[in-house]
């Protein structure tokens, strides 16, 4: 037999990270020195207040056997009081909130919940490669929205043709943003809703990076009177307890599109382990826990020592008010691949370049916040020797 795979997979872009990947693993097998700040995962480990309920949980035999296809009543009862006290938005956590296995499953499986083979999908550039993917998994069609610093790396909505806001079905946003960093204000979140409803749109809004911020605390969707009517937002306790690999996170919004979210994860898992899940809940009770906050203050140092540095050699770019990604403007007519390769060949520092999530993101790298200040500092002095 010649194996043949299937269409949807052949269409897929290219991997964003494998030509980079390679770089860095032939160094290291050189057993040269790379600092790394090309990758999304946070370095610091999981807080020991939540290790310690999992480490109960996993004893408790009522946890050994299949989770709720919507989560665990208790977790998903956390997941809502955080929406209150955090947000100021009250939701029914029985029809309105749904356990997933990391933000990125409910974003993935969303498409096939909501769009129908045809239908248009809002997707922002650069931006989260899964928006993309999963649209074309259901046979969505993308249309990018360009995130232009001129527009404050936000979607110029009343850019998009009026022929495609009818073709639309899901627009996908996300803020604090991945890779731009940027915020979004309510105003933008108004304009949002307000066109949703006048064209019949469904919101899908990634707030995966919600709790990483260092001015303004960031905004829900579903602060906007009325988001409910047609937003879905996803969560993760990724970022901002240190959980990446626990997979845990929530969506909640429109009671009618969970359930429908509910219904295609009903079909494809059974749902995250009872016992992440208590820890979970353990975790979204105790957000403002003293060690919780501290890790802010850990990013910002990070952040600072990335940001001044970079523009005391001249680089210049804006600042991030919240995520833990620089968005580096490059220096003028130096395609961001060829710098990335530069940087990794001779600097031995991993970076991301913007040109890898597509055109509009050209002109730009991204910089993680994921190794600690000494290593940062040292990046710099290692860029800084380069001469560009």
């Amino acid at each position: 037999m010649s194996f043949v795979k299937s269409q949807r997979l052949a269409a897929l872009p290219p991997y964003l990270f494998i030509e980079i990947d390679k770089k860095k693993r032939a160094l290291l097998a050189a057993g040269k020195d790379v600092i790394n700040l090309g990758v999304g995962d946070p370095d610091l480990p999981t807080h020991k207040f939540i290790i310690d309920e999992m480490a109960k949980a996993i004893y408790d035999p009522k946890n050994h056997r299949y989770p709720f296809d919507e989560g665990v009543p208790a977790f998903r009862q956390a997941a809502g009081a955080f929406m209150h006290k955090r947000f100021g938005v009250t939701v029914d956590c029985d029809k309105q909130v749904l356990t997933t296995i990391g933000s990125k499953d409910g974003i993935a499986h969303l498409p096939l919940a909501v769009v129908n083979p045809g239908d248009v999908v809002l997707v922002p550039q650069p931006g989260y490669p899964v928006y993309a993917t999963g649209a074309g998994f259901a046979g969505g069609r993308v249309y990018t929205m360009p995130l232009r610093e001129s527009h404050d790396f936000l979607p110029d909505l009343d850019a998009i043709p009026e022929d495609i806001r009818r073709q639309a079905k899901l627009l996908w946003l996300n803020y604090p943003n991945n890779p731009t960093a940027a915020t979004a204000p309510l105003s933008f979140y108004q304009k949002a809703v307000a066109m949703a409803k006048e064209y019949n749109w469904v919101i899908a809004n990634d707030l995966a990076y919600g709790e990483v911020y260092f001015e303004e605390a960031p905004h829900s969707i579903l602060e906007i009177p009325g988001a409910v009517d047609v937003a879905i937002e996803f969560h993760s306790l990724s970022k901002s307890f240190n959980m990446t690999g626990w997979r845990i996170g929530w969506a909640t919004g429109n009671p009618a599109i969970v359930a429908a979210l509910g219904q295609v994860k009903g079909n494809v898992d059974s749902g995250q382990f009872n016992a992440i899940q208590v820890a979970g809940k353990i975790a979204l009770e105790h957000y403002d826990h003293p060690d919780v906050k501290h890790q802010m203050d850990i990013y910002r140092k990070r952040r600072d020592a990335l940001y001044n540095g970079l523009a005391g050699l001249g680089w210049k770019f804006r600042k991030p008010a919240a995520g833990f990604f620089c968005w580096v403007n490059t220096p003028a007519g130096v395609p961001s691949m060829d710098l990335c390769a530069r940087l990794i060949d001779e600097a031995h520092v991993v970076t991301v370049p913007g040109g890898g999530f597509g055109p509009a993101g050209e002109g730009y790298l991204r910089m993680a916040l994921t190794v600690d200040e000494k290593r940062i500092c040292e990046a710099v002095d290692r860029i800084g020797r380069i001469k560009l």
